[in-house]
Order: structure tokens, then C-alpha cells, then sequence
């Protein structure tokens, strides 16, 4: 059965290894919130605000987050795999050890995030999203989709060069 809590204010809430499996959480505030350990795998969070929210070791495989507020979230040795983070923002998140594979990033914005030492970020970029002040270091490689042509994978020198032009200060480290 799924729950569907749009549109609801939970902010504050407190539901640390909670099942939010498949559920609707779409515009729902969650401001602040305690999620750790959580699953939200095929959850759709598409413009909840989780912003300063505790989403450490939350698994939100094949979530959708499009429009999300993650600003200042907790995200350490989160799971984002297969996700449509498209349009997100993740000013100032902190996403060390994350699990970021096959993650439509386009037009999200990192800026200022926080990566810490090692993560695996082979996600899908524009030139639309935001990396300025971006710090820590990752792994690749990255698509990046242009405006008329084929997407194009960045790893390694190249990737780096690509987000420090932007106003990253990342590390991508060579596979």
C-alpha cells in the first residue's frame, strides 16, 4: 500500500529507520527532519523541502527528488542511485561517502556542497548545474548532456578541469 503524505508539514519529525518506500511526498515539508537509516527507495520527494534535514544512511534508490530543497542536509553514506535529482538544490549538503550512480543532476545545484573524502558521483550534468564552491574528492566519471549534441562522458583530468572551471574545488581521482 502506498502512503502518500503531500503536501503534509512534517517538519521537525523524527522518523529515524522508517519505510518510506514508494511513497508520495510531493511538496510535503520535512524541514529539519530526523530520517536516519531510512528507506524511501521509488519514493517521490519531486519539491519537498528537506532542507537541514538528517538523511544520514538513507537509501533513496529510484527516488525522484526533481525541485527538492536538500540545502544543508545530512546526506553521509547516503544512497542515490538511479534518481532524478533534476532541478534539486544541495547548497551547503554535506554528501561524504554518498552514493551518487546514474543521478540526474541537471540544472540541480551543489554549490557549496560538501563531498569530504570519497565518492562515487557518476551522475548525469548540464551546463546548467551549479558547482561553485563545490570541495572534496570523487570519483567518475560524469555525463555531460550539451544543448545539441550527443552526451559526452567526463572522467578523470578532464572532469576536474570541467568542474574547477566552474568554481568546484574537487579532486576527481583517475579509475
Amino acid at each position: 500500500m502506498e502512503l502518500d503524505i503531500s503536501g503534509a508539514d512534517l517538519s521537525g519529525g523524527r522518523f529515524c529507520s522508517s519505510l518510506f518506500v514508494e511513497t508520495k511526498a510531493i511538496g510535503t515539508r520535512l524541514v529539519g527532519a530526523d530520517l536516519y537509516g531510512t528507506y524511501a527507495n521509488y519514493a517521490d520527494f519531486s519539491g519537498a523541502d528537506l532542507t537541514d534535514a538528517c538523511l544520514v544512511k538513507v537509501e533513496m534508490d529510484d527516488a525522484v527528488l526533481r525541485g527538492a530543497m536538500l540545502n544543508g542536509a545530512d546526506m553521509v553514506k547516503s544512497s542515490l542511485c538511479d534518481v532524478d535529482a533534476s532541478g534539486a538544490s544541495f547548497r551547503h549538503a554535506r554528501l561524504m561517502g554518498a552514493w551518487l550512480l546514474h543521478t540526474d543532476l541537471r540544472g540541480a545545484d551543489l554549490s557549496d556542497a560538501d563531498l569530504g573524502e570519497l565518492n562515487s558521483f557518476e551522475v548525469i550534468v548540464d551546463h546548467n548545474t551549479r558547482v561553485h564552491g563545490m570541495t572534496g574528492t570523487l570519483l567518475g566519471p560524469v555525463l555531460l548532456h550539451g544543448e545539441a549534441a550527443e552526451p559526452r562522458e567526463l572522467g578523470g583530468a578532464e572532469l576536474e578541469h570541467w568542474l574547477r572551471t566552474r568554481g568546484a574545488d574537487v579532486c576527481v581521482v583517475p579509475r
